[in-house]
């Protein structure tokens, strides 16, 4: 097996817990893209919150990718213009504004690489995404929103032991029919039912005129197991949570001990 494309989560993968790239993992990366391998940049957050680390491994370039809002969105990771979206409407928006009020949490959402919230008393977690991620943030009534709009994710946010009891609220219909994923123990991310970090890399690797056994992909949290089932190299971190670990081929060390780097330099 011959690994031609490496897609990499952010938060808990290629990033250690002070959200930094060690020199180790850059060195590693590099060295992969001397070799003529493609590396992508996939994550929960939008083009914002991922340009940073594009730019501090030298991935913004013409004809390189990155996939953004857990596989919503895949860039042209050179100009940040989206390739290909799977987008919610205003309907998907209006029902589950709706759900969050009535399970009483925190909600915000994405669209068009800006963040809405209707929370008048907005969440500090809310506040802490938009940093985190470099995200312009707006409180806007739901009445003032623009009925045009499309969203790439809706989040349901709040104090984790509030979610818990909440989420259990969420009915199943809602399951069936979008991609709603516990991504922290304060976030819950919603998307189009199709729109996963599976699908993302898919497109990518047909684009690219590859298969799936030519890819290795790398994660942490419940976002990252579609890419890690359709990899024909599936690596876990080490600081995933065990059923994340089952549904890889491989365990690397966790993200703060290099663990990236250390799968790279096995399989490449």
């Amino acid at each position: 097996m011959s690994v031609k494309l490496i897609a990499i989560d952010l938060d808990g993968t290629l990033l250690n817990s002070h959200h930094q790239i060690t020199p180790a993992v850059s060195a590693a990366v590099t060295r992969a893209r001397e070799k003529g391998l493609h590396v992508i940049l996939t994550s929960g957050r939008p083009f914002n919150g991922i340009l940073p680390y594009l730019r501090e491994l030298g991935l913004d370039k013409a004809n390189h990718y990155c996939i953004s809002n857990n596989g919503a969105v895949i860039h042209d990771a050179e100009t940040g213009e989206p390739v290909i979206e799977t987008l919610m409407d205003f309907e998907d928006y209006r029902y589950f504004e709706a759900l969050a009020r009535d399970i009483n949490v925190h909600f915000h959402v994405l669209s068009n690489g800006e963040m809405f919230t209707t929370n008048r008393d907005i969440s500090h977690y809310t506040l802490m995404d938009a940093y985190l991620t470099q995200t312009q943030l707006h409180y806007r009534p739901l009445a003032e929103m623009d009925s045009e709009m499309q969203f790439s994710k809706f989040m349901m946010i709040d104090n984790p032991l509030r979610l818990n009891e909440a989420a259990g609220y969420i009915p199943q219909v809602s399951f069936d029919s979008y991609n709603i994923l516990r991504t922290a123990p304060h976030f819950v991310e919603i998307s189009a039912k199709n729109a996963t970090k599976g699908q993302a890399v898919a497109l990518i690797t047909e684009k690219l005129g590859l298969t799936p056994d030519k890819v290795m992909c790398i994660g942490d949290q419940n976002n990252d197991i579609s890419m890690l089932e359709y990899a024909g190299v599936g690596v876990a971190m080490g600081n995933a949570a065990d059923h994340i670990k089952q549904k890889s081929g491989y365990v690397t060390t966790s993200n703060d001990e290099d663990g990236v780097a250390a799968a790279i330099e096995k399989f490449v």
